[in-house]
């Protein structure tokens, strides 16, 4: 079981590395082995819930150096599943690439992809902040390629405001790192927890500006106001398979809060005393109210979903930001729906772009477009996930957050902005929708020729239009099956915020016991693999 936790890391870049070395001009091998690569990452990633099922973390030291000293890689429940969705969207992002015909609109997509997806693994199994620095450094690289996939000078434009916006972010991250480092002597999280649980208040300043900086940078990732200025330009105008992928990106930021303030510092932690819980709360509840006006006031299809995005980041941090089982238990539920609404989408506005004159895929009235029913049904499910109305899984997800938040000293604030952003949410959707599928241009002869050849071409030139419709709607599907499984999902879910908060599993897990640490101590075979049971 040992080296299975690497593969994750050690596959992506090789089937790229073979991509780059001897598949450059051959698209077709670049599909099947791309398509490979991710279904053999789906297979593991379930194998790795079956493991961690039973509250089993499962630590592996490369190269048998043994923490803390050394890189570890640490599979529990939370990183089993983010593992899991990840592999999930990926498969349904690539199948969409094929059939709209997305990867073959410029070099590189496949290896890009490939070393994206080694990065969003590694920042989910790393048990170590240097390491996640490094992963986040990894996935943002790739992301740099494939958001200008294509080209085009708005996209270009788009992609140097990010390259600049995150590079700021990483060099803030070393600094956060330098500070912790010097206070604690470690940068191994779960040793770090221990130190800084014993930290005594001469140390607890630098410990706060450390932690401080952290939660910057990961609020960066997680497009948290007023951090957010990168996002809605970026996935507004990155190609529809990447914004797509991009929606678990910003769930990365939002893990790593997750991860680092509860096993770290926790509200019970002295040096901190939880104080980052206001913070995060109020930089949340107006990252909600951002994000649902600018659905409301967006001129197109794609800046609507980019503010879709920005929302559903700022619902969840607001149930992280609660620090109770209740709200990490609603957090992780929100987590999962707003991974697939984010991402289904984006898919469905590239699909209407497609069949619309001009790129920006705006709000003013055009021509009919051909399968206008098909389309406006995915974009309905879509609209209606994204906006958490009912029946599908985001109003369920978006009810454990206003329960969670019934124990808190702001509760009427709390359900004030998230029920009234809702209806700011629902209006903006059913503005855009009618714009798109109502509002049509006068009938005449031109435009209906016009958009007639528009849609030809798109059709005759994409592999497989019906694999693009399919993939989305697989994406609107997990949702509703997401909804019809929401007891069994709730419960696993709920048996995850326990180990998360319970962090003594992970600790002796991650840390070798006494008897294991003296210098004469024999090397544990495979790795250095730790399992500590519940």
């Amino acid at each position: 079981m040992s080296y299975l936790v690497m593969l994750p890391l050690v596959v992506p870049p090789m089937v790229a590395a073979v991509m780059i070395l001897g598949m450059r001009h051959h698209q077709g091998l670049l599909r099947i082995f791309s398509l490979a690569s991710i279904l053999a990452m789906l297979a593991l990633s379930i194998l790795f819930i079956q493991q961690s099922a039973d509250g089993s973390v499962h630590v592996h030291a490369p190269g048998n150096w043994r923490p803390p000293f050394g890189i570890v890689l640490v599979l529990d429940r939370l990183s089993a599943l983010m593992v899991l969705l990840t592999s999930l969207l990926a498969l349904v992002v690539m199948l969409y690439a094929i059939g709209s015909g997305w990867d073959a609109r410029g070099k590189h997509f496949h290896p890009l992809i490939q070393f994206q997806l080694m990065g969003i693994y590694g920042a989910f199994l790393t048990g170590d902040l240097f390491n996640l620095f490094v992963f986040f450094e990894v996935l943002l690289i790739a992301s740099y390629g494939l958001m200008i996939h294509g080209g085009g000078k708005r996209r270009m434009q788009a992609g140097l405001q990010y390259v600049v916006y995150n590079l700021l972010g990483s060099t803030l991250f070393l600094f956060a790192l330098g500070t912790l480092y010097a206070v604690t002597g470690t940068l191994n999280m779960a040793d770090m927890a221990e130190r800084v649980a014993m930290m005594g208040p001469e140390d607890a300043a630098l410990i706060r500006v450390g932690a401080v900086m952290l939660l910057m940078v990961f609020s960066v990732k997680a497009a948290l106001v007023p951090l957010h200025f990168w996002l809605p330009a970026t996935y507004a105008e990155t190609p529809a398979p990447v914004a797509a992928l991009f929606a678990i990106m910003t769930k990365v930021g939002g893990y790593a809060i997750l991860r680092v303030y509860t096993l770290i510092f926790g509200p019970d932690v002295a040096a901190t005393g939880g104080i980052f819980g206001p913070w995060l709360m109020n930089a949340a509840l107006v990252t909600i109210a951002v994000g649902m006006i600018g659905i409301l006031g967006s001129r197109s299809m794609g800046r609507v979903a980019a503010y879709a995005s920005i929302a559903s980041m700022g619902t969840l941090l607001v149930a992280i930001a609660l620090f109770t089982p209740a709200g990490i238990l609603a957090a992780l539920f929100y987590m999962i729906h707003s991974t697939l609404a984010a991402a289904a989408l984006f898919l469905v506005v590239d699909l209407i772009r497609a069949r619309r004159p001009g790129e920006s895929c705006g709000l003013a009235a055009a021509p009919e477009m051909a399968q206008a029913g098909l389309l406006g049904a995915l974009y309905m499910a879509a609209a209606i996930a994204a906006a958490g109305m009912p029946p599908l899984s985001g109003f369920f997800g978006k009810m454990l957050v206003l329960d969670a938040a019934f124990a808190h000293d702001r509760t009427g604030l709390i359900w004030t902005v998230i029920l009234g952003t809702s209806l700011l949410a629902v209006v903006g959707f059913a503005r855009a929708g009618s714009a798109v599928f109502w509002k049509t241009s006068p009938p005449s002869d031109a435009p209906k020729a016009a958009v007639g050849t528009a849609s030809r071409t798109m059709l005759e030139t994409a592999p497989s239009p019906t694999l693009a419709l399919a993939a989305t709607g697989g994406l609107i599907a997990a949702i509703a099956l997401v909804t019809l499984l929401a007891g069994p999902v709730t419960a696993h879910l709920d048996a995850m915020t326990m180990q998360l908060l319970d962090r003594e599993d992970y600790l002796r897990a991650v840390l070798p016991l006494t008897d294991t640490t003296a210098p004469d101590a024999p090397d544990l075979p495979g790795g250095d693999l730790h399992e500590a049971a519940p």
